[in-house]
């Protein structure tokens, strides 16, 4: 059975994310094929379009590298992310179906609960699982690819603190909610805004200005028939 091209690029997306492939580092086709269990030409369609999403490059005489991002390209991130997170909930509110409320209101309720019992383990991916709702519920597939890619980045190149008081973040997650429920894009643009400052200020570069080098992971086998993690 073929594996199709974009399951390939998912494990290797997430393979970069977590510092699999340090920046920089070749990407050959013949060992990524073997590493992911697949033929060269899925791992040649995903290079691809990881090049096009930024993380990857082409060089002379190296060929496929992960790219090495610089610390304004990091922080241009943020700011893109701080403009269009508040796009993307205005839209959610004018588009929004009953079942994205219904998945949102049902994430926000764990959130709520698992931060109230001090259970932070959890909460990473269900703000992850959130904003990805969310970014869904804009009806928009460009707007939603483009805050999809601004995640998978952001992770790739910031650490994240967990928020001082996670209880007060997920009352802000009740609060994008309940105005895009309420169908008002103007208080849910005002207070998703006001989150994604507060969210960005925990972030921290993984890499050393002037060296473009990742904190380094354990290099692990990433089947591509596996789960990916989310991020």
């Amino acid at each position: 059975m073929r594996i199709p091209a974009h399951s390939v690029c998912t494990a290797i997306r997430d393979d970069i994310v977590a510092g699999v492939h340090e920046r920089g580092g070749r990407l050959t086709e013949e060992v990524l094929a073997r590493r992911y269990g697949v033929s060269r030409v899925p791992v040649r369609e995903a290079l691809r379009t990881l090049e096009a999403e930024g993380f990857v490059v082409t060089r002379r005489h190296a060929g496929a590298c992960v790219a090495e991002p610089t610390e304004q390209e990091a922080a241009d991130l943020l700011e893109m992310r701080m403009l269009l997170e508040p796009l993307g909930a205005s839209r959610a509110a004018q588009r929004r179906t009953e079942a994205h409320l219904k998945v949102l209101r049902g994430l926000v309720r764990l959130g709520q609960e698992r931060a109230r019992q001090g259970s932070s383990d959890d909460l990473r991916s269900l703000s992850g699982w959130f904003h990805e709702t969310l970014a869904q519920a804009t009806g928009s597939p460009a707007l939603t690819s483009t805050l999809t890619q601004l995640r998978h980045k952001i992770a790739w190149m910031y650490t994240t603190e967990g928020p001082p008081d996670p209880v007060g973040y997920w009352a802000e997650h009740g609060a994008i909610v309940d105005a895009v429920a309420r169908g008002d894009g103007d208080r849910a643009r005002s207070v998703t805004a006001l989150h994604t400052e507060r969210a960005s200020a925990g972030h921290r570069l993984r890499f050393v200005s002037g060296a473009g080098r990742a904190d380094r992971v354990r290099n692990s086998q990433h089947p591509v028939n596996m789960p990916s993690l989310r991020h």
